[in-house]
């Protein structure tokens, strides 16, 4: 069965195709008589307006584009889930695509949205601005989340990592907290060496006879699991596990529990960004707001694309302690 065209919609209603497509867009120059008319028609013929010819003439997409690190993981899940969710109440679709840490798969990534969006959502922790920024269209708006470099003359949110892990610190050291191993994310990533930092200061200036140990992390699960078996399988003194985010420490606490060690008792373990499942796992964390922060991008976005954003500005979001039972011991008046 062929399908109905706006063609077929003007016959049926006996009015021309423009004004068939007016009543379609929405212009106010239809008298509302007909264009019920006209949609009461369209309905019957099982019509549905081509997407991409009605944003030709419009000279709009009703889409916006999110290019991300990865697609894989909570993290992503969450912030893709808030940008969704705002996109959805605005009327907006989502186009997604990744980088893979690749500075030509970027740029692929982002000239692959040429002509297809209204604007551009980036979120570029883990390389240099130089490796893609030559394929953002300079007039299509943009809002960078989380780049190494934040301002770009774009507007861009960021999260101030630094402040999450010298909270974690400092909860760690007001437990007792002296023999601490500190999992890191990727070198080249911006907010791993952030958290890093963060957490390395303040341990320094108030713990200074704290003894810490680096062991590298790629934020996944598995090396959350390296890093247990490492630190197991080497004997060393360890009171304190504070991995650069949630993932990594949930392989590394999945892995001590499976190695009989008590948590918090013998080691205490936290995270950093209250994923989904950190909660359900009990864990102390560093609360990035993750999805609201997708929905806060696609906020400004819009604001953007109708021109009431001014100047590139910064929105930075500081992260909560979150303190759970991987590093809160149990109060012995609560035993039976």
């Amino acid at each position: 069965m062929t399908e109905a065209t706006i063609r077929d919609v003007a016959r049926e209603a006996q009015l021309s195709v423009a004004s068939v497509s007016r009543a379609l867009n929405g212009h106010k120059s239809v008298r509302p008589e007909t264009r019920a008319r006209i949609v009461a028609v369209a309905d019957e013929l099982g019509y549905v307006p081509h997407a991409g010819a009605r944003s030709l003439s419009m000279a709009r997409s009703n889409a916006i584009g999110v290019v991300l690190p990865d697609l894989h993981g909570e993290f992503f899940s969450e912030i893709v889930r808030g940008m969704d969710r705002e996109a959805t109440r605005l009327g907006l679709q989502l186009l997604l695509s990744n980088m893979h840490a690749d500075p030509v798969q970027a740029g692929l990534a982002l000239r692959a949205m040429h002509g297809r969006v209204d604007g551009l959502l980036i979120m570029c922790p883990q390389m240099r601005s130089e490796g893609w920024a030559g394929s953002l269209p300079r007039g299509l708006p943009a809002v960078l989340l989380n780049t190494s470099e934040p301002t770009m003359d774009r507007p861009s949110m960021a999260i101030d990592n630094r402040a999450g892990a010298a909270a974690i610190a400092r909860h760690l050291v007001s437990i007792g907290r002296r023999s601490i191993v500190h999992i890191a994310g990727p070198d080249h990533n911006v907010d791993a060496r952030e958290r890093h930092k963060g957490f390395e200061d303040v341990i320094r200036a108030e713990a200074p006879d704290a003894v810490i140990t680096v062991l590298p992390g790629d934020f996944n699960e598995e090396s959350g699991e390296a890093a247990a078996a490492q630190i197991l399988s080497s004997g060393m003194k360890v009171d304190a596990i504070f991995a650069a985010n949630d993932m990594m420490a949930v392989g590394c606490l999945q892995a001590l529990r499976a190695a009989g060690v008590r948590v918090p008792e013998e080691i205490a373990v936290a995270g950093f960004d209250d994923v989904p499942i950190a909660r359900y796992l009990a864990l102390t964390t560093a609360r990035v707001r993750i999805a609201e922060i997708g929905a806060r991008a696609v906020i400004r976005l819009t604001e953007i694309m109708s021109g009431h954003e001014e100047g590139a500005k910064i929105e930075v979001q500081i992260p909560e302690l979150v303190v759970r039972g991987t590093t809160q011991m149990p109060d012995p008046s609560d035993a039976p």
